[in-house]
């Protein structure tokens, strides 16, 4: 009975030892944050409002042109905020991953031809797996916050 009594002792031993491994391991796993992986459009939304900048009349599919793959990314909106009090209509082209964007990223550029009315003043800002395009000129403060709220948007960038 003694020897028995002792092998039920060290498997419960035996036990708290595992559980007392798995839960310290747990504390380490729980002290690292993830990588932060790209914003979706809400996300990115909330960060630019978050950044001052209104974001409104917002239309998924909105490519400013009339490329059916890129509209398959895009999202056309309105924004202000700052000194940018009149709105700018904005396109922004959503990559699956930065493979996908260093891929189809020279697509923005032929699709803008279509919408942009004045080459000399076109906007754009980029933040893989992102980029925003639209008619400028855009003021200074708003491109900046607009870019800032961009990069933080895009986390490691896909």
């Amino acid at each position: 009975m003694f020897p028995v009594a002792l092998t039920r002792i060290a498997r419960v031993l035996g036990g708290v030892t595992l559980v007392a491994s798995v839960v310290a391991g747990c504390g380490t796993i729980s002290r690292t944050p993830p990588a932060p992986t790209p914003a979706d459009f809400p996300g990115m939304a909330s960060i630019l409002t978050d950044a001052g900048i209104t974001v409104t009349n917002i239309v998924s599919g909105d490519a400013g042109c009339a490329d059916a793959d890129i509209a398959k990314t895009a999202i056309g909106f309105d924004a202000s905020g700052a000194d940018q009090t009149t709105p700018v209509r904005i396109h922004v082209y959503i990559f699956r991953n930065r493979q996908t964007y260093e891929t189809k990223r020279s697509t923005i550029d032929t699709c803008a031809t279509e919408f942009v009315t004045d080459p000399d003043t076109f906007e754009s800002v980029e933040a893989s797996p992102y980029v925003a395009a639209g008619q400028g000129p855009w003021a200074p403060t708003f491109k900046e916050r607009f870019r800032s709220a961009l990069v933080r948007a895009a986390g490691t960038g896909g």
